[in-house]
């Protein structure tokens, strides 16, 4: 069984055991009192008798006291209005407590009602006051750290929809981007080569496919990632024919861990772009994967790119990169890093960082190709 106090509820003998001790408390400085001030004893039962009057009309009367409270709060700063009502509800409830503890008192007292009642206004009517405004700051103070936790799980809930909507942001600026991109490689495939177009199309409806299914989650496999890059991958391939290979080399206990999705696709674009797209000659992009630790490292890397010693970092190098880094400060802080770094004796790798944590996949997952 419950006590309602506010908005909270208590066990009901947890609250009578509160109550209880209060009676215990004030039945022992009654009887000190008089044993050391009055020099005059009542039996032990009477002290315990007279407290528990007046403890236990208050612990029926508390329910009502935090009602009042709820609906009729003093609020910083204090107004007069909340002020001007609590003030009378103080007086007119602790005279209900005493009005009750007189008459219960006459069921064990041999004095009348309006002698009971004169000896309860003389006793503990100041104490009544207190306690009705004691338990007035407790119901208030209930209430502020109440809102405080509520305010703090709105504020953690905004933070968080906040968060996935920069995220969702970022992901949306990618796309017109190497949709821009991919189609422009189609239209001037049109008047060259009229199949290698339509096969190209045909590949850029199932990676929008694949990707539309992932779009709802921040995170895929690595697995599913390396399938949506082997689509785009496949319509690079065939833009720059025998110009472009490609190698991936993935360690098993990684296809599992979760990436950021369509993560990798911007990375390898940067290089194909400043590697054969500015450049004559061949190039062969390579992806490795490995676990170090508590982290999972990815590695992409092209043959056939030059990286200025001064220009060693993501900024100043496309709408790619610069997301990737906001991504993976978005998604992990501190805990994921993006750089680039020159390689020997020519070319540019790209060194992803990431969090090692892996997640479920459906069983009909898609196999990695690696060719």
């Amino acid at each position: 069984m419950k006590v309602r106090l506010g908005n909270t509820d208590i066990d009901l003998a947890r609250y009578l055991g509160l109550w209880t001790a209060m009676v215990g408390v004030f039945a022992v400085q009654g009887l000190l009192h008089d044993l050391f001030i009055s020099r005059q004893l009542w039996s032990p039962w009477d002290y315990l008798r007279w407290s528990m009057i007046q403890w236990y009309t208050w612990a029926a009367l508390a329910p009502l006291v935090f009602r009042l409270a709820e609906k009729y709060p003093i609020q910083a700063p204090v107004r007069l209005r909340g002020l001007g009502i609590q003030l009378p509800l103080s007086f007119g409830v602790t005279m209900l407590a005493m009005i009750i503890g007189a008459l219960i008192s006459t069921l064990f007292e041999p004095s009348s009602f309006i002698e009971q009642i004169w000896q309860f206004l003389g006793q503990h009517f100041a104490t009544g006051l207190l306690t009705y405004w004691t338990l007035f700051a407790i119901q208030q103070a209930m209430a502020f750290y109440a809102e405080k936790a509520r305010r703090e799980l709105e504020a953690s809930k905004l933070a968080t929809e906040l968060a996935q909507s920069r995220l969702q942001a970022l992901k949306s600026q990618l796309q017109p981007h190497f949709l821009f991109n991919t189609l422009h490689a189609i239209a001037t495939l049109l008047d060259e080569d009229t199949l290698s177009a339509e096969d190209m199309l045909l590949r850029l409806s199932d990676l929008l496919r694949a990707f539309l299914e992932d779009y709802d989650g921040q995170e895929i496999s690595l697995r599913r990632e390396l399938v949506l890059l082997d689509l785009y991958l496949g319509i690079q391939r065939m833009r720059f024919k025998d110009r472009l290979t490609t190698q991936i080399y993935i360690s098993p206990d990684t296809l599992h861990c979760a990436v950021p999705s369509l993560i990798l696709q911007p990375i390898v674009e940067n290089a194909i772009r400043h590697g054969i797209g500015e450049r004559i000659g061949v190039d062969c992009i390579e992806i490795e994967s490995c676990r170090e630790n508590d982290s999972l490292c990815i590695d992409v890397r092209n043959r056939n790119s030059v990286l200025e010693t001064e220009k060693t970092s993501t900024s100043g190098h496309g709408i790619g990169l610069s997301n990737t880094a906001l991504r993976l400060r978005e998604l992990y802080g501190d805990a994921a890093q993006v750089r680039l770094e020159m390689i020997w004796p020519q070319g540019v790798v790209c060194r992803l960082r990431l969090p090692f944590r892996e997640m479920e996949e459906p069983d009909d997952a898609p196999e990695v190709v690696t060719a």
